[in-house]
Protein backbone atom coordinates (compact mmCIF):
# COMPACT_ATOMS: atom_id res chain seq x y z
CA UNK A 1 0.00 0.00 0.00
CA UNK A 2 1.49 3.51 -0.65
CA UNK A 3 2.22 5.88 1.66
CA UNK A 4 -0.66 8.21 2.32
CA UNK A 5 -0.21 11.64 0.13
CA UNK A 6 1.79 14.37 2.25
CA UNK A 7 3.30 17.78 1.88
CA UNK A 8 5.06 18.59 4.85
CA UNK A 9 5.64 22.56 3.98
CA UNK A 10 5.82 25.34 6.68
CA UNK A 11 4.68 28.55 5.12
CA UNK A 12 3.66 32.13 6.60
CA UNK A 13 0.34 32.89 5.93
CA UNK A 14 -1.19 36.30 7.07
CA UNK A 15 1.86 36.69 9.65
CA UNK A 16 0.74 32.76 11.30
CA UNK A 17 2.82 29.74 10.88
CA UNK A 18 0.94 27.66 8.74
CA UNK A 19 2.44 23.91 9.20
CA UNK A 20 1.11 21.61 6.75
CA UNK A 21 2.45 17.92 7.32
CA UNK A 22 -0.29 15.35 6.94
CA UNK A 23 -1.78 12.64 5.12
CA UNK A 24 -4.58 14.53 3.44
CA UNK A 25 -2.13 16.82 1.81
CA UNK A 26 -1.84 17.99 -2.44
CA UNK A 27 -1.04 14.13 -3.68
CA UNK A 28 -2.74 11.75 -5.24
CA UNK A 29 -3.29 8.90 -2.91
CA UNK A 30 -5.58 7.58 0.08
CA UNK A 31 -5.16 8.55 3.65
CA UNK A 32 -4.77 5.36 6.31
CA UNK A 33 -4.81 2.18 5.26
CA UNK A 34 -8.31 1.99 3.82
CA UNK A 35 -8.61 -0.64 0.96
CA UNK A 36 -12.21 -1.72 -0.38
CA UNK A 37 -13.06 -5.21 0.16
CA UNK A 38 -15.31 -7.47 -2.05
CA UNK A 39 -18.12 -6.77 0.30
CA UNK A 40 -17.62 -2.98 0.06
CA UNK A 41 -20.96 -1.25 -0.89
CA UNK A 42 -18.74 1.16 -2.78
CA UNK A 43 -17.26 -1.04 -5.00
CA UNK A 44 -19.70 -0.14 -8.06
CA UNK A 45 -19.43 -0.71 -11.52
CA UNK A 46 -16.12 1.43 -12.93
CA UNK A 47 -17.42 3.88 -15.07
CA UNK A 48 -17.07 3.82 -18.99
CA UNK A 49 -13.83 5.92 -20.79
CA UNK A 50 -11.73 7.86 -18.23
CA UNK A 51 -11.70 4.01 -15.80
CA UNK A 52 -8.70 2.58 -17.67
CA UNK A 53 -5.53 4.51 -17.14
CA UNK A 54 -3.39 2.53 -19.69
CA UNK A 55 -5.63 3.55 -22.57
CA UNK A 56 -4.50 7.10 -21.41
CA UNK A 57 -0.91 7.67 -22.14
CA UNK A 58 -0.73 10.05 -25.34
CA UNK A 59 1.85 12.52 -24.99
CA UNK A 60 1.17 16.24 -24.92
CA UNK A 61 1.70 19.13 -27.35
CA UNK A 62 4.51 21.25 -25.91
CA UNK A 63 2.25 23.73 -24.85
CA UNK A 64 -1.76 23.74 -24.47
CA UNK A 65 -4.24 25.66 -22.69
CA UNK A 66 -7.67 23.83 -20.23
CA UNK A 67 -10.08 25.35 -19.45
CA UNK A 68 -12.00 24.77 -16.06
CA UNK A 69 -15.07 25.10 -15.43
CA UNK A 70 -16.66 25.20 -11.79
CA UNK A 71 -19.42 26.11 -9.56
CA UNK A 72 -17.61 29.53 -9.29
CA UNK A 73 -16.87 30.30 -12.64
CA UNK A 74 -14.36 29.62 -15.33
CA UNK A 75 -10.13 29.80 -15.22
CA UNK A 76 -7.47 28.80 -17.85
CA UNK A 77 -4.11 26.63 -17.03
CA UNK A 78 -1.39 27.07 -19.45
CA UNK A 79 0.82 23.54 -19.10
CA UNK A 80 4.60 24.46 -20.78
CA UNK A 81 5.32 20.67 -21.09
CA UNK A 82 9.24 21.29 -20.77
CA UNK A 83 8.52 22.33 -17.36
CA UNK A 84 7.70 18.54 -16.28
CA UNK A 85 6.48 16.69 -19.23
CA UNK A 86 5.71 13.13 -17.16
CA UNK A 87 3.02 15.53 -15.00
CA UNK A 88 2.04 17.11 -18.20
CA UNK A 89 1.50 14.15 -20.04
CA UNK A 90 -0.87 12.83 -17.10
CA UNK A 91 -2.68 16.52 -17.12
CA UNK A 92 -3.83 16.48 -20.75
CA UNK A 93 -4.43 12.74 -21.03
CA UNK A 94 -6.82 13.36 -17.98
CA UNK A 95 -8.16 16.66 -19.16
CA UNK A 96 -8.98 15.04 -22.48
CA UNK A 97 -10.87 11.55 -20.92
CA UNK A 98 -12.95 13.95 -19.09
CA UNK A 99 -12.04 12.94 -15.59
CA UNK A 100 -12.41 16.34 -13.78
CA UNK A 101 -16.43 16.17 -14.38
CA UNK A 102 -18.25 16.79 -10.98
CA UNK A 103 -14.53 16.53 -9.31
CA UNK A 104 -14.59 18.46 -5.88
CA UNK A 105 -11.71 21.08 -4.66
CA UNK A 106 -11.87 18.88 -1.17
CA UNK A 107 -9.08 20.77 0.40
CA UNK A 108 -8.53 24.02 -0.02
CA UNK A 109 -6.41 26.73 2.57
CA UNK A 110 -6.17 30.07 2.50
CA UNK A 111 -3.29 31.60 1.20
CA UNK A 112 -1.85 27.99 0.62
CA UNK A 113 -3.56 26.48 -2.44
CA UNK A 114 -6.36 23.86 -3.05
CA UNK A 115 -6.30 20.76 -3.49
CA UNK A 116 -8.31 18.32 -6.38
CA UNK A 117 -8.08 15.34 -8.29
CA UNK A 118 -9.69 12.19 -6.49
CA UNK A 119 -12.58 11.25 -8.91
CA UNK A 120 -16.16 10.89 -7.48
CA UNK A 121 -16.71 7.35 -8.11
CA UNK A 122 -14.66 5.57 -5.77
CA UNK A 123 -14.23 2.72 -8.40
CA UNK A 124 -12.73 4.84 -10.98
CA UNK A 125 -10.15 6.42 -8.56
CA UNK A 126 -9.51 2.79 -7.26
CA UNK A 127 -8.31 2.15 -11.02
CA UNK A 128 -6.05 5.29 -10.65
CA UNK A 129 -4.51 5.03 -7.53
CA UNK A 130 -2.12 2.58 -8.76
CA UNK A 131 -1.43 4.46 -11.98
CA UNK A 132 2.01 6.30 -10.67
CA UNK A 133 3.78 8.27 -13.18
CA UNK A 134 7.83 9.25 -12.83
CA UNK A 135 8.90 12.26 -11.10
CA UNK A 136 9.88 15.31 -13.15
CA UNK A 137 12.43 17.28 -12.08
CA UNK A 138 11.52 20.88 -10.60
CA UNK A 139 12.08 23.30 -13.00
CA UNK A 140 9.55 25.79 -12.38
CA UNK A 141 8.44 27.03 -9.21
CA UNK A 142 5.55 26.80 -7.08
CA UNK A 143 3.80 30.52 -7.41
CA UNK A 144 0.59 32.08 -6.85
CA UNK A 145 -1.31 30.17 -9.54
CA UNK A 146 1.12 27.70 -10.34
CA UNK A 147 -0.16 24.27 -10.63
CA UNK A 148 1.35 20.94 -9.90
CA UNK A 149 0.70 17.73 -8.67
CA UNK A 150 0.69 16.20 -5.35
CA UNK A 151 2.78 13.51 -3.93
CA UNK A 152 2.93 11.22 -1.49
CA UNK A 153 6.83 10.14 -1.59
CA UNK A 154 9.20 9.64 -4.72
CA UNK A 155 7.53 8.43 -8.37
CA UNK A 156 3.90 8.40 -6.41
CA UNK A 157 1.85 11.32 -8.79
CA UNK A 158 -1.28 9.96 -10.10
CA UNK A 159 -4.16 12.11 -10.80
CA UNK A 160 -3.97 14.58 -7.30
CA UNK A 161 -2.95 18.31 -8.06
CA UNK A 162 -3.48 21.62 -6.51
CA UNK A 163 -3.29 25.92 -7.15
CA UNK A 164 -0.96 27.96 -5.00
CA UNK A 165 -2.56 30.72 -3.80
CA UNK A 166 0.71 32.36 -2.55
CA UNK A 167 4.08 31.89 -3.78
CA UNK A 168 5.04 28.63 -1.93
CA UNK A 169 9.08 28.47 -2.99
CA UNK A 170 9.91 26.18 -0.39
CA UNK A 171 8.17 23.19 -2.24
CA UNK A 172 9.95 23.70 -4.85
CA UNK A 173 13.11 22.06 -3.02
CA UNK A 174 10.56 19.10 -1.60
CA UNK A 175 10.22 17.99 -5.64
CA UNK A 176 6.79 19.34 -6.53
CA UNK A 177 7.48 20.07 -10.08
CA UNK A 178 4.96 22.57 -11.39
CA UNK A 179 3.91 21.98 -15.41
CA UNK A 180 1.93 24.62 -15.65
CA UNK A 181 -0.02 27.97 -14.40
CA UNK A 182 -3.47 29.53 -14.44
CA UNK A 183 -3.08 32.55 -17.12
CA UNK A 184 -6.86 33.83 -16.41
CA UNK A 185 -9.38 33.72 -13.90
CA UNK A 186 -7.18 33.18 -10.99
CA UNK A 187 -9.92 35.35 -9.05
CA UNK A 188 -12.48 32.92 -9.75
CA UNK A 189 -9.69 30.02 -8.20
CA UNK A 190 -9.67 32.74 -5.23
CA UNK A 191 -13.31 32.02 -4.32
CA UNK A 192 -13.11 28.59 -4.43
CA UNK A 193 -14.85 27.79 -0.95
CA UNK A 194 -12.08 27.44 2.08
CA UNK A 195 -14.81 27.05 5.22
CA UNK A 196 -13.92 23.21 5.54
CA UNK A 197 -10.06 23.90 5.90
CA UNK A 198 -7.43 21.22 6.93
CA UNK A 199 -8.79 18.06 5.93
CA UNK A 200 -9.16 15.24 8.95
CA UNK A 201 -7.59 14.55 10.97
CA UNK A 202 -5.45 17.30 11.27
CA UNK A 203 -8.81 19.64 10.08
CA UNK A 204 -12.10 19.78 10.08
CA UNK A 205 -12.46 19.50 6.39
CA UNK A 206 -13.06 15.69 4.75
CA UNK A 207 -10.84 12.77 5.49
CA UNK A 208 -8.97 11.82 2.15
CA UNK A 209 -9.44 8.32 2.72
CA UNK A 210 -13.31 8.44 2.79
CA UNK A 211 -13.58 10.47 0.14
CA UNK A 212 -11.08 7.61 -1.77
CA UNK A 213 -13.68 5.06 -0.66
CA UNK A 214 -16.87 7.03 -0.52
CA UNK A 215 -16.52 9.26 -3.71
CA UNK A 216 -19.19 11.99 -3.54
CA UNK A 217 -21.33 10.67 -1.91
CA UNK A 218 -19.69 11.33 1.19
CA UNK A 219 -18.28 14.86 0.07
CA UNK A 220 -21.89 15.99 -0.89
CA UNK A 221 -23.35 14.85 2.63
CA UNK A 222 -21.14 16.36 5.02
CA UNK A 223 -19.41 18.65 2.83
CA UNK A 224 -22.08 19.96 0.87
CA UNK A 225 -20.57 23.29 0.33
CA UNK A 226 -17.55 22.49 -1.56
CA UNK A 227 -17.10 23.71 -4.89
CA UNK A 228 -16.87 21.24 -7.99
CA UNK A 229 -15.54 20.82 -11.52
CA UNK A 230 -18.56 21.09 -13.98
CA UNK A 231 -16.38 20.19 -16.74
CA UNK A 232 -12.82 20.32 -18.17
CA UNK A 233 -11.99 20.51 -21.49
CA UNK A 234 -8.66 21.25 -23.89
CA UNK A 235 -9.19 24.85 -25.53
CA UNK A 236 -9.72 24.89 -29.26
CA UNK A 237 -6.24 25.01 -31.29
CA UNK A 238 -4.60 23.21 -28.37
CA UNK A 239 -5.48 19.99 -28.79
CA UNK A 240 -3.03 17.34 -30.06
CA UNK A 241 -2.08 17.82 -33.85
Amino acid sequence: MKASNLICALSLISGIALVSCSKAEPTNNPTGNQTATAGDTNAVAVSPGFADPAKFTAKAPETFKAQFDTTKGKFTVEVIRSLAPNGADRFYNLVRSGYFTDVAFFRVIPGFMCQFGIHGDPAVSAKWREANIADDPVKGSNTRGAITFATAGPNTRTTQMFINFGNNIGLDGQGFSPFGKVIEGMDVVDKINSEYGEGAPNGNGPNQGRVQMEGNAYLKKDFPNLDYIKSATIVPGDAAK
